[in-house]
């Protein structure tokens, strides 16, 4: 980007790029000012570029350097989905270092992307200055195995009723939860030029995979992660139960944890009025 090109901070508008890192090419986004440690941003299960808010992405890059990516064999990315989060979080580690270049960086991370953060941030600490963990767990957490079978039943759910997953998955089903469900999945349609690929059914299928292994694994030592933390989430998550954000913030010392009442696994999302610009001023400071 030349000193006179207008800096976009608008994700819609986001270039689509990629980077090959060996024989894997890895697809990625973004936008927000240069010459700053840049946030990359994590994303949750069966997702792609176009699954992450803008109303989120866009309050970050207006002070910050904001990169997205598509994991190994998902979207516009080579590859296929590794067997286990640990070498989901190595992929990341190579996407970072080697393809683009950068030895410090902020983290952003919702669900399943919280989870390989942490993998992360446990294998490579130097790394990471500043971390967000929202809607997610530790390695071990109790109940998230279950969540293959929560997933398929949300899907169940969304096709009887010709809703998109993600309403039954994130949000409550009161009045509250439904039109926030549905306001969430109109803006991940904001960008209609050069969008991403969908995930494969069996990409989908490997990455729930990896999530039960990670769920029925041995704990991670958490208390190696020393940098700032922000933990959040809604009340009522049934994917990646509310409590283990607060086994979170109990074993990494010092973090910060906030919990929406009234919201499910996408409390971030049916409250980013209240959440983007605490998030950026967290990944600011």
């Amino acid at each position: 980007m030349s000193a006179t090109e207008p800096v976009i901070t608008s994700y819609a508008e986001a270039p689509a790029k990629t980077v090959s890192v060996g024989a894997d090419t890895f697809a990625y986004r973004e936008l927000g000012p240069r010459g700053t440690i840049p946030v990359v941003f994590f994303v949750h299960l069966a997702a792609t570029l176009d699954n992450w808010d803008p109303r989120l992405i866009d309050q970050v890059a207006k002070t910050r350097h904001v990169i997205t990516f598509d994991q190994l064999g998902v979207g516009a990315s080579s590859g296929r989905v590794p067997d286990t989060l640990e070498e989901a979080a190595t992929d990341a580690y190579r996407f970072i270092t080697k393809g683009l270049g950068y030895d410090k960086i902020d983290i952003f991370a919702f669900s399943m992307g919280g989870m390989i953060a942490q993998d992360l941030v446990v294998a490579h600490p130097a790394l990471v200055r500043k971390l967000v963990l929202t809607g997610t767990g530790p390695r071990g957490g109790n109940n998230i195995d279950k969540v293959v079978g929560t997933t398929y039943w949300d899907i169940f759910r969304s096709l009887i009723t010709r809703s998109d997953p993600k309403e039954f998955l994130f949000f409550n089903r009161d009045t509250i939860g439904k039109r926030a469900g549905k306001a969430f999945v109109e803006r991940l349609k904001e960008r209609t030029t050069d969008r991403d690929k969908p995930i494969s059914n069996a990409s989908f299928s490997r990455q729930l995979k990896a999530i039960q292994r990670y769920g029925r694994s041995a704990p991670s030592d958490l208390s190696v992660i020393s940098q700032p933390t922000l933990i959040a989430n809604g009340d009522n998550d049934r994917m990646v139960p509310s409590v283990l954000s607060e086994d979170l913030h109990k074993r990494i010392e010092g973090s910060e944890l906030i919990i929406y009442p009234n919201s499910g696994h996408g409390g971030i999302f049916q409250n980013w009025e209240k959440f983007a610009p605490v998030a950026a001023r967290f990944l600011t400071t």
